[in-house]
């Protein structure tokens, strides 16, 4: 019998990482995120709610492609009954962050506002490439040296007592994952009745693109952020002008919490007793002990018969061979590849990632894929 051993300990190992590569990740903790446990002055819970705990829950991504999960946006859908903090447009207002997270090498951040109870978004402040680090590290990361973010909010904010406000994230490294906290606020002293922005970015969140690791190139994906298209948010309403988002944004009417129906069918997973059954797996098992799978696509002559994901929390490789592979696929598919893997992103197999010295890629009993002795 073959020993099976953790594809993320493997990996890290080949990038220098240490295995807490895995851990925490993080979220807001100020202004109190819904549910947060670890949020400061936080309201009282809604009726028949409950607080956002376990290992990687209130810290843990609403989206992983690698993981094939999502939760809905926000997370949360049911808003506090009072808000969380209340701001006046035009000053500033200080976001701060868990202490105890996992950065992921740092990544794009953006803080946004909604005034329809989180169908549409306007971003108000982006901190994009560095984000919790200010600078580009000199390698892979997880350790923060930024931990809140003071900004001036625009000063043509509509006042509301009931808007929304999200901070989102793409990790620069690690499962390509999407991370939202929404926080209820209360805006007072706005000089319009509406606010013009780019419409908030979202990727790695199904319907919606996938933005690889960055491998150190820091641009990576910033098209999705440039090419945003602006949006005009109110209490009274929202709509969206200007080109095709190149994120194949949300329709005019919000984002829904769903895939739009002419995307693909959503991934379903399923779930180790190690994982916190929110796509959120801790890393500790073996690589084939959590897998998550997805469903055979409608057929089509463009896109490959079910491959499988995987549950690895992973730094890039830095022994991967440098070729590519040819041929369509579904994004956040993996597929093993000679004596590594590769992994369906936009819709073309990535280069192949070595296993690490020694040890291949199987194909488990259940389709999933691992790396294990040879």
């Amino acid at each position: 019998m073959m020993t099976k051993f953790s594809v993320a300990s493997s990996i890290l190992a080949c990038a220098g990482m240490l295995a807490s590569f895995a851990s925490a990740h993080t979220s807001i903790i100020s202004p109190c995120p819904r549910y947060s446990p670890v949020g400061e002055n936080c309201p009282a819970l809604p009726a028949g709610q409950s607080l956002d705990t376990g290992e990687n829950a209130i810290n843990g991504p609403i989206s992983s492609v690698t993981l094939g999960s999502h939760m809905p946006l926000c997370r949360h859908t049911t808003p506090y009954a009072s808000p969380s903090a209340t701001w006046t447009a035009g000053q500033s207002v200080t976001v701060k962050f868990n202490p105890s997270a996992a950065i992921h090498s740092g990544g794009n951040c953006e803080f946004s506002i909604s005034y329809d109870g989180g169908k549409t978004f306007a971003v108000i402040h982006q901190e994009l490439r560095y984000c919790f680090l200010g600078s580009k590290p000199a390698s892979l990361t997880n350790t923060a040296t930024v931990s809140s973010y003071t900004f001036n909010l625009p000063a043509d904010l509509p006042s509301s007592d009931k808007a929304v406000f999200a901070w989102t994230w793409v990790n620069a490294s690690g499962n390509r994952e999407f991370y939202m906290n929404c926080a209820d606020v209360a805006i007072k002293g706005g000089s319009s009745s509406s606010y013009t922005g780019k419409e908030m970015t979202i990727a790695n969140y199904p319907g919606y693109p996938t933005i690889p690791e960055f491998n150190g190139n820091y641009d990576t994906g910033m098209e999705h952020y440039t090419n945003a298209k602006q949006i005009t948010v109110s209490p009274s309403g929202s709509s969206v002008s200007g080109s095709t988002n190149s994120t194949g944004g949300a329709p005019a009417s919000g984002y829904n919490s769903q895939a739009p129906a002419s995307q693909a069918p959503q991934p379903s997973a399923t779930y180790s007793a190690a994982d916190t059954g929110n796509g959120n797996g801790n890393g500790n098992g073996s690589y084939n002990a959590a897998v998550s799978t997805l469903p055979a696509p409608a057929a089509s002559a463009s896109v490959a018969p079910s491959p499988q994901a995987h549950n690895a929390e992973s730094g890039s490789p830095r022994n991967a061979d440098s070729s590519s592979s040819s041929g369509s696929c579904r994004n956040g598919a993996l597929e093993c590849s000679g004596k590594g893997y590769h992994v369906c992103i936009d819709g073309a197999w990535s280069k192949i990632y070595s296993c690490g010295s020694g040890t291949v890629c199987h194909t488990g009993n259940n389709g999933g894929i691992f790396c294990d002795w040879s």
